[in-house]
């Protein structure tokens, strides 16, 4: 049975290790959108650590059989979720195929790039669940090609209600190696983060578009 526990925390002490996420309250990053963030979350950094790589695709591999079975393509979301598909697929000997933000503007004009296998059942692979916006439009190209998507699985999320809404509406289960909340627990009980600013950076969860203004 998977053990979602030790693996959030596993997770989280990994991309904490590397600084693939790096905590600021004090000093807060702005995003694309302009949100304040305490955060930052940059999940290709793993790549360059094979050991933490091989433990992130043997964990989102065995995430997918757990929860979703037998599926018989991993697609992955452009463009940092495209090497984790690709290590997923690999690591459970399946197709893949990705799905660009939109459609090239010159040759064939695709938005999944692969041998589309129209029919066959897909789990989506993301490296990180933000308000699942980009996750999603990839989610609806594949059922557009006729796909049967089984859901999506990802390496981190923040945890945002507005993700959760948005991927129910979806009718689209999804599943993460780790999270916001656990990413708090390992920060504060390993010394990353002050106890002063915990509840700072729990109010940045609860209200991110409002947070530092």
């Amino acid at each position: 049975m998977f053990n979602y526990t030790e693996t959030e925390q596993q997770v989280a002490e990994f991309l904490l290790q590397i600084k693939a996420i790096k905590l600021q309250p004090n000093n807060p990053f702005t995003w694309a959108s302009g949100w304040k963030s305490p955060i930052y979350c940059d999940n290709r950094i793993t790549l360059s650590h094979p050991s933490i790589r091989t433990y992130i695709r043997q964990r989102l591999s065995a995430l997918i059989q757990e929860e979703f079975g037998a599926v018989g393509c991993i697609a992955g979301v452009a463009t940092a979720g495209i090497p984790q598909g690709a290590l997923v697929a690999q690591e459970l000997g399946l197709p893949f195929v990705y799905v660009r933000a939109k459609a090239k503007e010159h040759g064939r004009g695709n938005l999944i790039e692969g041998d589309v296998l129209t029919g066959k059942r897909v789990v989506v692979i993301e490296d990180l669940i933000s308000t699942g916006k980009s996750s999603l439009q990839a989610v609806e190209a594949l059922r557009d090609a006729e796909y049967d998507v089984a859901g999506l699985a990802a390496i981190f999320s923040y945890g945002f209600d507005v993700a959760t809404e948005n991927f129910k509406e979806a009718r689209c289960p999804f599943f993460t190696l780790s999270n916001y909340g656990a990413l708090l627990k390992y920060a504060e009980e390993h010394q990353y983060i002050l106890p002063a600013d915990v509840e700072l950076l729990k109010q940045w969860r609860s209200n991110p578009e409002n947070w530092g203004q």
